[in-house]
Protein backbone atom coordinates (compact mmCIF):
# COMPACT_ATOMS: atom_id res chain seq x y z
CA UNK A 1 0.00 0.00 0.00
CA UNK A 2 1.36 3.17 -1.09
CA UNK A 3 2.24 5.68 1.65
CA UNK A 4 3.50 8.97 1.55
CA UNK A 5 6.18 10.67 3.63
CA UNK A 6 5.79 14.66 3.61
CA UNK A 7 8.86 16.24 5.14
CA UNK A 8 7.42 19.36 7.46
CA UNK A 9 3.91 19.72 8.72
CA UNK A 10 1.57 16.91 7.21
CA UNK A 11 0.12 18.15 4.36
CA UNK A 12 2.47 20.42 3.10
CA UNK A 13 3.35 19.24 -0.65
CA UNK A 14 5.88 21.91 -1.10
CA UNK A 15 9.04 19.42 0.05
CA UNK A 16 10.40 16.44 -1.68
CA UNK A 17 8.10 13.66 -1.03
CA UNK A 18 8.94 10.10 -1.23
CA UNK A 19 7.03 6.86 -2.39
CA UNK A 20 7.41 3.45 -0.03
CA UNK A 21 5.17 0.81 0.47
CA UNK A 22 4.09 -0.28 4.29
CA UNK A 23 1.21 -2.63 5.72
CA UNK A 24 0.18 0.91 6.98
CA UNK A 25 -1.56 3.70 4.97
CA UNK A 26 -0.36 6.94 6.77
CA UNK A 27 1.00 10.00 5.83
CA UNK A 28 4.30 10.81 8.58
CA UNK A 29 6.29 13.88 8.65
CA UNK A 30 9.44 14.03 8.40
CA UNK A 31 10.81 13.67 11.75
CA UNK A 32 7.74 10.86 12.24
CA UNK A 33 6.02 12.71 14.98
CA UNK A 34 2.97 12.72 13.69
CA UNK A 35 1.20 10.34 11.34
CA UNK A 36 -2.21 10.74 9.77
CA UNK A 37 -4.96 8.58 7.32
CA UNK A 38 -3.51 9.37 3.77
CA UNK A 39 -7.00 10.31 2.82
CA UNK A 40 -6.53 13.80 5.43
CA UNK A 41 -3.60 14.80 2.60
CA UNK A 42 -4.58 17.46 0.83
CA UNK A 43 -5.62 16.69 -3.22
CA UNK A 44 -2.37 17.76 -4.53
CA UNK A 45 0.15 15.68 -2.18
CA UNK A 46 -2.16 12.28 -3.42
CA UNK A 47 -2.19 13.71 -7.07
CA UNK A 48 1.41 12.59 -6.77
CA UNK A 49 0.68 8.94 -6.51
CA UNK A 50 -3.18 8.05 -7.66
CA UNK A 51 -1.54 7.96 -11.51
CA UNK A 52 1.03 4.98 -10.29
CA UNK A 53 -0.78 1.48 -10.89
CA UNK A 54 2.04 0.08 -11.67
CA UNK A 55 5.89 -0.98 -10.53
CA UNK A 56 7.32 0.85 -13.48
CA UNK A 57 4.68 3.96 -13.68
CA UNK A 58 5.52 4.45 -9.51
CA UNK A 59 9.19 4.24 -10.60
CA UNK A 60 8.32 6.73 -13.67
CA UNK A 61 6.19 9.13 -11.11
CA UNK A 62 8.89 9.44 -8.22
CA UNK A 63 10.96 12.51 -7.84
CA UNK A 64 14.91 12.32 -8.20
CA UNK A 65 15.41 11.80 -4.97
CA UNK A 66 13.51 8.85 -4.49
CA UNK A 67 15.60 7.19 -7.34
CA UNK A 68 18.26 8.57 -5.65
CA UNK A 69 17.60 5.87 -3.08
CA UNK A 70 18.17 2.83 -5.56
CA UNK A 71 21.39 1.03 -6.62
CA UNK A 72 24.19 2.82 -8.76
CA UNK A 73 25.19 1.25 -11.28
CA UNK A 74 29.00 -0.85 -11.27
CA UNK A 75 31.27 -3.73 -11.58
CA UNK A 76 29.39 -4.62 -8.27
CA UNK A 77 26.43 -5.72 -10.21
CA UNK A 78 28.34 -8.71 -11.81
CA UNK A 79 27.35 -10.42 -8.93
CA UNK A 80 23.50 -9.89 -9.35
CA UNK A 81 21.27 -12.83 -11.12
CA UNK A 82 23.97 -15.04 -11.91
CA UNK A 83 24.25 -17.17 -15.23
CA UNK A 84 23.76 -21.08 -15.08
CA UNK A 85 27.15 -23.05 -16.37
CA UNK A 86 25.42 -26.42 -16.36
CA UNK A 87 23.96 -27.98 -19.20
CA UNK A 88 20.77 -29.20 -16.66
CA UNK A 89 19.45 -25.46 -16.98
CA UNK A 90 19.26 -26.09 -20.74
CA UNK A 91 15.89 -27.44 -21.98
CA UNK A 92 15.70 -30.96 -22.69
CA UNK A 93 15.69 -31.44 -26.08
CA UNK A 94 18.81 -28.41 -26.42
CA UNK A 95 20.42 -30.01 -23.41
CA UNK A 96 20.36 -33.41 -24.86
CA UNK A 97 21.72 -32.26 -28.36
CA UNK A 98 24.48 -30.44 -26.04
CA UNK A 99 25.53 -33.34 -23.87
CA UNK A 100 25.59 -35.95 -27.00
CA UNK A 101 27.82 -33.58 -29.00
CA UNK A 102 30.07 -33.00 -25.56
CA UNK A 103 30.24 -36.80 -25.27
CA UNK A 104 31.30 -37.07 -28.73
CA UNK A 105 33.93 -34.44 -28.34
CA UNK A 106 35.35 -36.17 -25.37
CA UNK A 107 35.89 -39.71 -27.00
CA UNK A 108 37.70 -37.54 -29.67
CA UNK A 109 40.21 -36.63 -27.08
CA UNK A 110 38.60 -32.97 -26.98
CA UNK A 111 38.29 -31.05 -24.32
CA UNK A 112 34.96 -28.66 -22.99
CA UNK A 113 35.08 -26.05 -21.35
CA UNK A 114 31.58 -24.30 -20.27
CA UNK A 115 31.53 -20.72 -19.29
CA UNK A 116 27.40 -19.81 -19.75
CA UNK A 117 24.00 -22.02 -19.98
CA UNK A 118 20.84 -20.24 -18.82
CA UNK A 119 21.15 -16.65 -18.25
CA UNK A 120 18.26 -14.92 -16.57
CA UNK A 121 16.47 -12.40 -18.21
CA UNK A 122 17.43 -9.62 -15.52
CA UNK A 123 21.37 -10.16 -16.35
CA UNK A 124 20.74 -10.12 -19.83
CA UNK A 125 18.97 -6.48 -19.35
CA UNK A 126 22.02 -5.65 -17.00
CA UNK A 127 24.49 -6.59 -20.05
CA UNK A 128 22.41 -5.15 -22.67
CA UNK A 129 21.96 -1.62 -21.29
CA UNK A 130 25.41 -1.55 -19.80
CA UNK A 131 26.71 -2.07 -23.36
CA UNK A 132 24.74 0.57 -24.96
CA UNK A 133 25.56 3.29 -22.37
CA UNK A 134 29.00 2.35 -22.06
CA UNK A 135 29.11 3.19 -26.30
CA UNK A 136 27.01 6.32 -26.15
CA UNK A 137 23.78 4.66 -27.89
CA UNK A 138 21.12 5.52 -25.37
CA UNK A 139 21.72 8.31 -22.30
CA UNK A 140 21.86 7.00 -18.74
CA UNK A 141 18.56 8.73 -18.18
CA UNK A 142 16.68 7.07 -20.70
CA UNK A 143 17.03 3.78 -19.73
CA UNK A 144 13.50 1.55 -19.47
CA UNK A 145 13.06 0.47 -15.76
CA UNK A 146 12.74 -3.42 -15.25
CA UNK A 147 11.06 -5.04 -12.76
CA UNK A 148 12.87 -6.57 -9.96
CA UNK A 149 15.88 -4.54 -10.85
CA UNK A 150 16.54 -1.67 -8.76
CA UNK A 151 19.61 -0.42 -10.14
CA UNK A 152 19.48 3.68 -11.43
CA UNK A 153 21.78 4.08 -14.28
CA UNK A 154 21.75 7.97 -13.57
CA UNK A 155 24.49 8.77 -11.74
CA UNK A 156 23.86 12.85 -12.00
CA UNK A 157 26.54 13.13 -13.92
CA UNK A 158 27.23 11.50 -17.19
CA UNK A 159 30.70 10.77 -17.43
CA UNK A 160 29.91 8.84 -13.61
CA UNK A 161 27.04 6.99 -15.80
CA UNK A 162 28.88 5.59 -18.62
CA UNK A 163 32.18 5.14 -16.71
CA UNK A 164 30.11 2.84 -14.69
CA UNK A 165 28.33 1.29 -17.15
CA UNK A 166 31.65 0.66 -19.30
CA UNK A 167 33.15 -0.95 -15.45
CA UNK A 168 29.92 -3.53 -15.91
CA UNK A 169 30.62 -4.09 -19.77
CA UNK A 170 34.77 -5.16 -18.50
CA UNK A 171 32.94 -7.41 -15.46
CA UNK A 172 30.59 -9.04 -17.72
CA UNK A 173 33.52 -9.63 -20.57
CA UNK A 174 31.03 -8.65 -23.20
CA UNK A 175 32.80 -8.69 -26.27
CA UNK A 176 29.97 -8.17 -28.82
CA UNK A 177 26.39 -6.60 -27.65
CA UNK A 178 24.04 -8.88 -25.40
CA UNK A 179 20.55 -8.98 -26.99
CA UNK A 180 17.72 -8.46 -24.76
CA UNK A 181 16.09 -11.60 -26.47
CA UNK A 182 18.82 -13.92 -25.92
CA UNK A 183 18.87 -17.58 -26.31
CA UNK A 184 20.19 -17.89 -22.76
CA UNK A 185 17.33 -16.82 -21.37
CA UNK A 186 15.44 -19.41 -23.42
CA UNK A 187 17.70 -21.65 -22.14
CA UNK A 188 18.41 -22.77 -25.81
CA UNK A 189 22.26 -21.89 -26.09
CA UNK A 190 25.26 -22.34 -24.35
CA UNK A 191 28.75 -20.66 -24.63
CA UNK A 192 31.69 -23.22 -24.44
CA UNK A 193 35.17 -23.56 -25.84
CA UNK A 194 36.38 -26.47 -27.85
CA UNK A 195 40.29 -27.71 -27.63
CA UNK A 196 42.24 -30.20 -28.57
CA UNK A 197 40.17 -31.40 -31.73
CA UNK A 198 42.38 -30.38 -34.60
CA UNK A 199 43.69 -33.52 -36.61
CA UNK A 200 41.74 -35.26 -34.22
CA UNK A 201 38.42 -37.65 -35.58
CA UNK A 202 34.84 -37.28 -34.04
CA UNK A 203 32.06 -39.26 -34.70
CA UNK A 204 29.00 -37.24 -35.97
CA UNK A 205 24.85 -38.02 -34.94
CA UNK A 206 24.90 -39.72 -38.41
CA UNK A 207 27.68 -41.79 -37.52
CA UNK A 208 30.33 -40.99 -40.09
CA UNK A 209 33.58 -39.97 -39.26
CA UNK A 210 35.07 -36.78 -39.61
CA UNK A 211 38.31 -35.54 -39.30
CA UNK A 212 38.65 -31.98 -37.88
CA UNK A 213 40.95 -29.69 -39.70
CA UNK A 214 40.07 -26.48 -39.62
CA UNK A 215 37.07 -24.81 -37.05
CA UNK A 216 34.26 -24.98 -39.76
CA UNK A 217 34.56 -29.29 -39.29
CA UNK A 218 33.59 -29.23 -36.02
CA UNK A 219 30.67 -26.84 -36.73
CA UNK A 220 29.31 -29.46 -39.44
CA UNK A 221 29.73 -31.84 -36.79
CA UNK A 222 27.88 -29.67 -34.29
CA UNK A 223 24.85 -28.97 -36.46
CA UNK A 224 24.29 -32.85 -36.90
CA UNK A 225 23.53 -32.59 -33.19
CA UNK A 226 21.22 -29.83 -33.78
CA UNK A 227 23.73 -27.23 -31.91
CA UNK A 228 24.76 -24.74 -34.13
CA UNK A 229 27.37 -22.63 -33.95
CA UNK A 230 27.34 -18.42 -33.77
CA UNK A 231 30.14 -17.67 -35.93
CA UNK A 232 30.37 -14.05 -34.74
CA UNK A 233 30.52 -14.84 -31.29
CA UNK A 234 33.10 -17.62 -30.55
CA UNK A 235 32.11 -19.64 -27.77
CA UNK A 236 28.26 -19.16 -28.89
CA UNK A 237 26.07 -22.45 -29.97
CA UNK A 238 22.50 -22.55 -29.82
CA UNK A 239 19.64 -24.21 -31.01
CA UNK A 240 19.10 -22.10 -34.15
CA UNK A 241 22.75 -20.53 -34.83
CA UNK A 242 21.45 -16.72 -33.28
Amino acid sequence: MPVLIVPGPVGNTVGNRELFHSPFAHGCSADVQSCVPTGALNAKAQSAIAPAATAAEALSALPAAALSQRRLSGASWVNEFPTGTSTADLTPSFRDAVNAFIAAIDAAGGSVSISATYRPPERAYLMHYAWDIAKGTIQPDRVPAMTGVDIEWNHGNKTQSVNAAKAMVRAYEIVHRPSLTTNHAGRTAIDMQVSGMTNKTITDKKGKKVTIKKASDLHAVGATYGVHKLLSDPPHWSADGH
